[in-house]
């Protein structure tokens, strides 16, 4: 009973960092991993888990949903759906090891990019406007990544279309909580066909009730907070999540 509280509160946590700014699989993921589930299958899961907890945050923030500049909303989220099945099957077809090797590394990248990210975003918007293809290219690969991991790319997604087109950070949460759900949607479909996820069944299905409960809950918070509040959180979720995983990787 222990073990089921941990994994339904880390859960509700995931579904509310996804909410408000991100962050959501740095928490579900080790839960899984600490209670036995292999990585790639762990991750696997977390994906399955965010999904609804996705969907419903995109349902309660959809009224705020504003467009990306001269980029239409549906080839941008057909693009993410693309990008998330390509990641799955990528995430299914290479070596667990090449997972576990690569995790750190790409979470130290994401992290970056949001702590440096107003720079970057001043540097282009006074010098470069990406346009509609370049922005769709880049959704593909953010999807791709999406679906293959999945930690960190709605901070990826946020600064991409933040120093690409000029958007403020606070007014892409909605869209960025849409994108998450397109991505998850078919990699979370992958999942349950081709892997082991439905093996653990009961693990799986309180984190999944935790995070809908969570993304509801934060879908309403992320409503209210600040712009400066958001990365704070966003960017302390991704600080401690990357020390964490090179902690481990040097153990």
């Amino acid at each position: 009973m222990t073990d089921y509280l941990v994994v339904l509160l880390a859960g509700l946590l995931a579904g509310l960092l996804n909410a408000v700014g991100g962050g959501g699989t740095f928490v579900a993921l080790p839960t899984l991993v600490a209670a036995g589930m292999p990585s790639v299958t762990a991750n696997a899961a977390t994906t399955v888990a965010l999904l609804p907890a996705a969907m419903t945050s995109a349902w309660v923030l959809r009224r705020d949903l504003t467009p990306l500049t001269n980029v239409p909303t549906r080839a941008l989220t057909a693009i993410s759906v693309i990008g998330g099945a390509a990641g799955a099957v990528l995430l299914l077809a290479l070596p667990a090891v090449a997972f576990d090797a690569v995790v750190p590394w790409l979470l130290a990248f994401a992290t970056l990019v949001l702590a440096f990210g107003r720079r970057v975003t001043k540097l282009f918007t006074t010098s470069v406007a990406l346009g509609p293809g370049v922005v769709l290219a880049g959704q593909f690969v953010l999807a791709l990544y999406g679906g293959y991991f999945g930690g960190a790319v709605g901070m990826l997604m946020v600064a991409f279309w933040a120093a690409g087109l000029g958007h403020d950070l606070a007014a892409l949460n909605p869209m960025r909580v849409a994108q998450l759900a397109a991505i998850y949607l078919t990699a979370a479909g992958i999942f349950l066909v081709a892997s082991d996820v439905g093996e653990s069944p009961t693990v799986l299905g309180i984190l999944l009730v935790g995070a809908v409960a969570g993304g509801f809950g934060g879908a309403h918070v992320a409503r209210r907070l600040p712009a400066g509040v958001l990365r704070g959180l966003v960017l302390s979720s991704a600080v401690t999540s990357t020390t964490l995983y090179f902690l481990k990787e040097l153990g």
